[in-house]
């Protein structure tokens, strides 16, 4: 599917690394101006060049989600520059401990909280307003099989990812109405940094890689998408739908 994204303004977050930075990729190709957010300001110079080589354009843009004036700051420079934005991948987070319950660290907790669930919606708060500005605005929020699955030991990173995904339903509810489409994706296992922290013994090679999962995810981008507020999982590189109780 040929997708284009000729003048279109991306923002896509945690894009030094695996899925936010073949999504970023993959956006640069469709034609789309692309905002990279990250903390590792090397992998963003790695993206950057990758998206030079192939005739794209990049601005990138080096903070810790953890600093939520930043954030704040992120939407009024992007007014200010361009006065609107079209697409939106909220795609950073981080993983925690793999621990029981009562073993994991106050601190780690809201590290997690904070950078998985606080760090998103100030997101939506700070650019919901320049999406509206735009005639497709799309926001697209990585989740993950753990806000449902809810493994034992999983509890920080499960619960954050419910979280998430409650914020990109009730944000689809409230604009509707609007040109606005938003919805939640579960990547499903890929060979990431994040997933070889998780299952350390898992033989990376056996799962798709995050270039596979990004071109599955960009058609959710497009002009053509007209339905929001749902959950879509990717498998074998394709997207399908998850049934969210109603």
């Amino acid at each position: 599917m040929n997708i284009n994204l000729e003048g279109k303004i991306a923002l896509v977050t945690g894009a030094s690394r695996g899925i936010g930075y073949f999504t970023a990729l993959e956006l640069a190709k469709a034609g789309a101006h692309v905002i990279a957010s990250a903390r590792t300001v090397g992998g963003l110079e790695d993206l950057d060049d990758a998206i030079k080589a192939i005739g794209g354009s990049a601005t990138l843009v080096p903070f810790d989600l953890a600093d939520m004036n930043a954030i704040d700051a992120l939407g009024g420079s992007i007014f200010e520059r361009w006065g609107k934005l079209d697409i939106l991948v909220a795609n950073a987070g981080v993983l925690g401990v793999i621990s029981p319950i009562g073993h994991i660290e106050a601190k780690v907790f809201d590290k997690v909280m904070t950078i998985n669930v606080t760090a998103t919606w100030r997101l939506i708060r700070s650019v919901d307003p320049l999406l509206a500005r735009s005639d497709a605005g799309r926001a697209v929020i990585l989740s993950s099989g753990a806000a449902h699955k809810c493994r034992p030991f999983w509890s920080a990173y499960s619960a954050s990812k419910a979280a998430v995904e409650a914020l990109a339903r009730t944000w689809a509810g409230e604009t509707q109405s609007t040109p606005l489409r938003i919805t939640s994706v579960d990547p499903g296992a890929t060979r990431t940094a994040m997933r070889a922290q998780a299952v350390p013994g898992e033989d990376p090679q056996t799962l798709p890689h995050p270039s596979e999962v990004a071109k599955a995810i960009l058609p959710l981008l497009g002009p053509g998408v007209t339905e929001t507020g749902k959950l879509f999982i990717v498998r074998e590189n394709k997207l399908a739908d998850y049934r969210l109780p109603e």
